[in-house]
This record gives C-alpha cells, structure tokens and sequence, in this order.
C-alpha cells in the first residue's frame, strides 16, 4: 500500500543506490555489555546474530559495508544492520572483563548531544514495530490469508452435508493446524477444495446453532463469573455513554415492534467477532442472525444490494449509520439516512419512530 504518494516497493528491498558515507566521529562514550531476555528464557548477547538475520536482503550494493557495533566483549557486526562504513567506537574493548571503575562509566553512559547525532531513524509503532489495529479491522488477516470470514452466516450453506455434529471434534479434524499455530483455515486439505469447505460449513452452522440458542440469554453461554462481571462492566459502560445503549436498544425495539418492519446489521467488522458482539450487547432479539451481514470482505455497497436483492424494490430502506461510506451509499442509492453522531441523534429517531414519521 501505498502512502502519500510513496512508491510501491518489492518484498526484496531495493534501494535507489549506495547510501552516503556515514563518517564516524570519535566521541567519549560507548555502549555497556547487556542481554537480550527472550520470551523463551534464552538469554541473547548482541553479538549472537540468531537474534535478528536479514540474510534475504540480497540486494545491498557491494559498496555498501556493515555496522559494527561495539560493546566490551560483543559486538554486532554479522550482517545484522546493512548500511554504510563500519562504526568503530573510541572505547577499548574490556579485554579481561573486568569490572570498570565508576569514572569509566560515567564517560561510557554519557548520550551524545543531539547536534552530535548524524543518523536517526524514525519508526512507526502500530502496524511497523506491533501488529494490533490490522488484526481487529482484519485486514491482516486478508493481506496474509489467514481468514476465512464470509459476508452471511449462510454462504457457505450449500457445502454443508446434514451430517451429524453432536460428536463430531472440531479439534482433531484437520481443519485447524495444531494449537498454537495461529494457522486456523489453513490445515490439512486443500485450501477451498471440496472436504475444506465442508468442514468450514460444519463451523458456521455449529455458530448459528450457538447464536441462536443463545441469542436472549448471553449470561448462559458465558456461565459464572463471567455473566456477573460482563454485566457489571456493561453498567458502567453505560453510566460513561450516557446511556447510549439503553437509547439505542429502544430505537431498535419499537421498529421490532411492527409487524412489517425489520432490523438489519450491515457491519465492517468481520462475521463472527460481529455476532459475538452482538450477543454481548444484548442484541440478539433485535437481530436475527440471518439479518446480519459483514462488510470486511466485500464493502458495504454490496451488502446494501444483498439486502435489497433480498426484500425487494417495494420496501423502504432506512440507513442509520456514523460513517462517510454507509452515508455515500445511503445516497447514491436513494436512500434516507440517519446520521447518529451523538446520543441525543438516537432520542430524536425514537421521537420520529413513536411518532410514526419513519
């Protein structure tokens, strides 16, 4: 992806040319012997070049050389950082490892002043160094195919064979890599053959049952403590909100409450985590779960036209939303839209629903 105009790069890194001679000016001061502590236990010098190994980075320039970092006893200089002249550090190594003398390290602490720095490297956090907001929208898990999300709880309907899951293990079935893996849909079999997919319908008919089992009675799928606590915690969510659940869930109750009215759910949060949002909320009984659809793989225009597809051109179709895209299709499509912003936007659509006026 492509950002602000920057070019779109290979895996390979490819850099436009040699990088400038870094030219290294002696300073009084070094960098003190340490470990690296792994998740593992393993304790890592930073001259054991296990630790990081850039090995496919193949096209450096040949003019290019390495950094070598000093350290007493150690030094990182196994291919490790690729960039300009070696840096080699003014202070000695500490041959005989013996302990320095406290004058030694105070000169060998001291940072450099910033007029003194001749390379900084500036890094993004999220998505760069950690990976977070990509696995809660999922778009790591398209980028890196490690999803099989579907827009309907139904699309996968048609390779499910009616067999009986009451024995059936969804953990040894070969469906899901070993525990651990993080590689769920990418087991044995083939990827979208006929035996994947019908193990994947298995696992969505198995959340519908759930769902629908317990679409009324969340506090009995989460069992004790975790019903008390949830529900402790959505009180206080609501004391913060200002009740904004509360004014939404009334919303939602009084178009149930018409008899040729329907509530749908067109979400950009994938399919499961959106129906297990929607039980934790309290949800269900306004949400059928064939009334549900996730946007993540296919946008929302699309699902908009599912939806139409699905109750015809006769019906009137009412878009309540925040954001720019449900807005943007809203309108292109002639469709009224409900532009909720604030909680007093959720009274006012309560107001006309009681009212009659939509």
């Amino acid at each position: 992806m492509s950002a602000y105009g920057q070019p779109q790069y290979s895996p390979g890194l490819q850099p436009a040319g040699p990088y400038p001679p870094y030219t290294h000016h002696a300073q009084g001061y070094g960098m003190p012997s340490y470990n690296i502590k792994t998740e593992d236990g393993l304790s890592l010098s930073p001259g054991q070049n296990s630790l990081l190994n850039y090995s496919n980075y193949s096209s450096t320039p040949p003019s290019q050389a390495l950094y070598g970092y000093s350290t007493h006893g150690s030094s990182i200089s196994s291919g490790i950082f690729q960039g300009a002249n070696p840096i080699t550090s003014s202070t000695p190594f500490n041959t005989t490892q013996q302990p320095p003398l406290d004058s030694d390290i105070e000169v060998m602490l001291q940072p450099p002043l910033d007029s003194d720095i001749e390379r900084v490297f500036v890094w993004d956090l999220d998505e760069t160094i950690i990976i977070f907001h990509s696995l809660l929208t999922g778009s790591f898990s398209t980028r890196f195919c490690k999803e099989c999300d579907q827009v309907h709880i139904d699309d996968v309907a048609s390779d499910d064979n009616g067999q009986d899951l009451s024995t059936y293990n969804f953990g040894t079935d070969g469906f899901q890599s070993p525990a651990g893996a993080g590689t769920l849909c990418l087991g044995s079999g083939v990827h979208g053959g006929a035996d994947w997919m019908r193990k994947l319908a298995f696992r969505y008919r198995r959340v519908k049952e759930i769902y629908n089992t317990f679409k009324n009675n969340v506090g009995g799928l989460l069992g004790s403590p975790k019903r008390e606590e949830w529900l402790q915690l959505r009180r206080e969510m609501e004391v913060l909100t200002d009740l904004w659940l509360t004014q939404a869930l009334k919303a939602l109750a009084l178009i149930n409450s018409r008899p040729n009215c329907v509530n749908v759910l067109v979400t950009t949060t994938q399919l499961i985590p959106a129906l297990s949002k929607v039980l934790l909320y309290g949800l269900g009984s306004a949400f059928p779960i064939e009334n549900i659809y996730s946007a993540t793989k296919t946008g929302k225009e699309s699902c908009f036209e599912r939806v139409a597809q699905r109750f015809g051109r006769r019906a009137v179709y009412v878009v309540i939303g925040d954001g720019v895209e449900e807005e943007s299709v809203a309108k292109k499509k002639n469709m009224p839209f409900w532009r909720v912003s604030c909680r007093p936007d959720l009274e006012a659509l309560s107001h006309a629903l009681e009212l009659d006026y939509l």
